[in-house]
Formats: C-alpha cells, structure tokens, sequence
C-alpha cells in the first residue's frame, strides 16, 4: 500500500468559499448578514474529489490519502476566535464527508480553530472531537498564528503543552504547518512554508519538549524545509548549544515527509535522513501544479521520485507504507494489525 500523508482539500466546491466570504465580509462590514455555511450536495463533493484528487491516486499509483483542510485557507489570522472556530468546524466537517464518501481512498486529518493570542488549551476541544467522534488520525498544527510575524511562543514553550498532553492521550501525530502569509516579506508556499519548516526544527533542537513528551510525534512537511540540506549545521548547532546528538535529541520524534519536486532534492533526503523518518507525502493538488519542463512530467508526482531511488525495495516500503502506520497508530489500527 502507499500512503500519502499529505494532502489537502484544495478544490472543495464553491459553496464552501462563499461561507468564508461571507465570514470576512461581515469584519468589513458588521451590518453585512451573518455567514452561515452553505448547502453542499454529496454529488458535487464527488465531481471536486474524481475530478482531481481521485484521479490523481490512480494515475499516480497511491492508494491512501491523509487528507485535511486546505492548509493556506486555514487562515488563522484572520477575524476572531470564534469565526476560527466556525470555519475550522465547517473544514472538518466537510473532511469528514469526504472520507464517508471514499473510505477505501481517504483518512481525515483536521485543522485547528487557534488564533493569535488565544491559549492553544482551546484547540482541544476540536482536536478531540475530530478523533473520537469524526475518526480523524492527526491533526495540523499552526506554529504561527499570526500568518508570518510569529507572535506565537516557540512550540517548545509550556503554552502549546495543555495540546500536546490531548495529543499524547488520543495518540495522534501533528504536522507542524503554517497557513497563508499576511507578510509581504514572506511569499506563502515558496517562503513561508520552508521557514516554518526550518524554524520548527531548529526550536526543537533549543528545546527539551520531547523529555517532557518521549510519545510526540510530529511531521515537519515540505521534506524538512531547508533542515536536510543544511544537516550539517544542525548537527553542529546541537552540539554547540550542548544538546545531544539529533539522532536521539529530536528524530526519535520528528519526521519528514517527500513533498520535494525533484529527484536531486530526493536524493539528497534519503542520504542524509534515517528511512525510518520519512514518510511519503506528495501535497497534491497543492503548492506546486504544473509540469517540469526539464522533465514532462508533474512536479508533485512525487512516486516516480521514490520509485527511481537506488535504495532497497523493502526501503521504499518503509517509505510508502509502514512508516505512516508507525507514526499514525490510529491509521494502522484502521488498516488492520501492523506486521512491522
């Protein structure tokens, strides 16, 4: 089997946008009716998901989606609490229906209703929801808030550990993933992304979060950001900063997933990374769509990569398969008894 751990409801149908319209319409203009959540039909969730997503499994050889809400559209920045609140439970919902639709082809990830200045402790609430009662294996979680200015303490910090203690209750990973940018310093997908990506990683290594939680599990998407082309410096850094080694400081507890768009970028990963700490993922339909012209083919058709690595086939297995059944225990508990 091969597991996608990540992808992203990117082409949900349009009714779902106007809610959200209307949600930043009514902070513009408080007099504007109040937003309420449009009536979406089982048929145009199918015609958006085999139009795209579907499609895209079968022509590209997955077979098992993670799926969650459109990660720039989480919008955390945007309006209060209580619209985060609204439009995280709308996504999730709508994940949800998704997944009942094709059990066989996806698994709910849920986003998160935080908000810039709000206790992390008040994301708990959805966070167990989407597990017990929608079934969801994971979560996605927002380093940042704010949308590029990073007012959030560092996930190390005490504040996110009333979230980090459900998410070692319920046992379930995260994936540490930013949402849109409202820094014009900082393009979403091209800068954003790859400087939580890296951020991330360098705040774990500052920290002693995974003394205080050994079980936590997290995800950092986007191959790690800069963090595997750089291993050296983090390596030296841990060092430096008189941490142990990061073979047994972080990466017991951190994984990397394969949602880089060239076989070099791939290659370099599974030289400098353990096998057991990465996880295929492809972020499709996401970030990157087009066509490499150096090589007809889709970026983010990221199997082939896989596929034409000179590593052991029971090396790609670990990649396509038992890793994410490893990290997502709730996953593996779904597809059946683990043989790992």
């Amino acid at each position: 089997m091969i597991i996608d751990c990540h992808g992203h409801y990117t082409t949900a149908p349009a009714a779902h946008q106007k809610f959200r319209d209307a949600q930043i319409a009514g902070l513009k203009d408080p007099s504007a009716p109040p937003a309420r959540a449009g009536a979406i039909s089982d048929d145009e969730i199918r015609e958006t998901i085999e139009k795209n997503q579907l499609r895209l499994q079968k022509e590209r050889g997955s077979d098992l989606t993670l799926f969650s809400p459109r990660a720039s559209a989480m919008g955390h920045h945007i309006g209060n609490e209580a619209i985060s609140l609204a439009w995280t439970r709308a996504n999730n919902d709508l994940i949800r229906r998704v997944v009942d639709l094709y059990p066989e082809n996806f698994v709910g990830v849920c986003q998160l209703p935080q908000s810039p200045g709000v206790p992390i402790a008040n994301s708990v609430a959805e966070l167990e929801r989407c597990v017990r009662e929608l079934e969801f294996v994971g979560c996605n979680l927002n380093p940042d808030p704010s949308g590029g200015h990073w007012t959030s303490p560092p996930l190390t910090d005490r504040h996110w550990y009333p979230f980090y203690e459900k998410m070692v209750e319920l046992d379930v990973p995260a994936m540490v993933h930013v949402s849109a940018s409202c820094n014009a310093n900082f393009h979403a997908t091209g800068a954003h992304y790859i400087n939580a990506d890296t951020t991330a990683f360098m705040q774990f290594i500052e920290g002693d979060l995974f003394r205080d939680f050994p079980a936590l599990r997290f995800i950092i998407p986007h191959g790690g950001g800069a963090v595997p082309y750089h291993w050296g410096r983090y390596r030296g850094l841990a060092d430096m900063l008189k941490r142990p080694p990061l073979e047994e400081h972080v990466m017991k507890n951190v994984f990397f997933d394969t949602c880089v768009y060239h076989q070099p970028g791939i290659d370099l990963l599974v030289r400098v990374i353990d096998i057991g700490n990465i996880l295929f993922g492809s972020e499709m339909v996401g970030a990157v769509r087009g066509i490499d012209p150096r090589t007809g083919h889709y970026f983010d058709d990221t199997r082939r990569y896989i596929d034409a690595l000179a590593i052991p086939a029971t090396d790609k297995q670990r990649i396509f398969e038992s890793n994410a059944r490893r990290v997502f225990p709730r996953l593996d508990a779904r597809l059946g008894a683990s043989d790992q």
